[in-house]
């Protein structure tokens, strides 16, 4: 058996993604079509309010052909996800165990490992997708928000600027935090294996001790976007309301469009949380 990832190629997403680069890029593919799709929902929902308002039914059947090619392509698109990164961990997670019983690693470590490995995997499966569909989520609606209400966009703009100032402060912190809770959860199976109730007790604390560190410090970014958000939400309305925007369908897909970004907004820290992790992981595994 050839282990293609050796000691001085570790397991990383980067180079994860470039060996199954073909398989990998046509799920990233179809998430991005998803993706434009579902970005178009509030405009074609204004369309169809507009329509019937008008006596017809084309914004309605324009909705409904959307909607259609929505579950077509998702459907798809998970159908074949499932597959592609079933292959792909059942393949990396034999390497990883040979090669280090080729470095003679501890089995408790390397038992560790394959649970580290699974997050990788994981995060291009689950979480890179969700990333993809934030992004676009974020960068189409602000186009499409600027050009139905430019202060609606700058005061969108201000917040996602908060978000980045806040996780760019805490950073250092939250990687030295991941960095203690794995240290530790690589002790874990030869701390049971010596069964006593003495430093297992005291090692599962010293996790929970760990991750309550990391809640607490994702808890204060958290209130601290919040912030912005609820500034965003109050501030919105009142901006379009008082533009004199008349188009019933239109303010509705302006105020959608306000209430996606912030469900965008509100995602991307658990994206930059999972990266921060993952680094610290990818730094393990080699």
């Amino acid at each position: 058996m050839q282990v293609e990832l050796t000691a001085e190629r570790p397991f990383t997403i980067w180079r994860l993604f470039n060996r199954f680069r073909k398989k990998i890029s046509l799920t990233f593919f179809l998430v991005i079509l998803e993706s434009i799709l579902d970005l178009l929902f509030p405009l074609f929902i204004g369309f169809a309010i507009n329509s019937l308002l008008e006596q017809n039914f084309e914004g309605v059947i324009a909705l409904g052909g959307l909607g259609l090619a929505a579950l077509i392509v998702g459907s798809g698109r998970r159908f074949y996800d499932t597959r592609t990164y079933a292959k792909i961990y059942t393949t990396i997670s034999g390497e990883m165990v040979l090669r280090e019983h080729q470095k003679e690693t501890p089995v408790s470590a390397t038992a560790a490992r394959a649970t580290l490995l699974t997050e990788l995997v994981e995060f291009l499966e689950n979480s890179v997708p969700a990333l993809i569909t934030s992004m676009i989520g974020l960068v189409g609606i602000l186009i499409i928000i600027f050009s139905l209400s430019q202060p609606v966009f700058w005061a969108a703009l201000g917040l996602f600027g908060l978000m980045a100032l806040i996780y760019l402060a805490t950073g250092k912190k939250n990687f030295q935090l991941n960095k203690s809770y794995n240290d530790q959860l690589e002790q874990q199976w030869s701390i049971l294996s010596e069964k006593q109730m003495g430093p297992i007790n005291s090692h599962f604390k010293k996790m929970m001790d760990w991750n309550i560190k990391l809640s607490d410090l994702e808890t204060l970014n958290f209130g601290l976007i919040w912030l912005g958000i609820i500034g965003l939400l109050l501030y919105a309305p009142i901006v379009v309301i008082d533009s004199g925007i008349t188009n019933y369908g239109l303010v509705f897909s302006v105020l959608m469009y306000v209430f996606q970004y912030i469900e965008s907004v509100v995602s991307l820290p658990l994206f930059v949380q999972q990266i921060i992790r993952l680094q610290e992981i990818s730094s393990r595994l080699r």
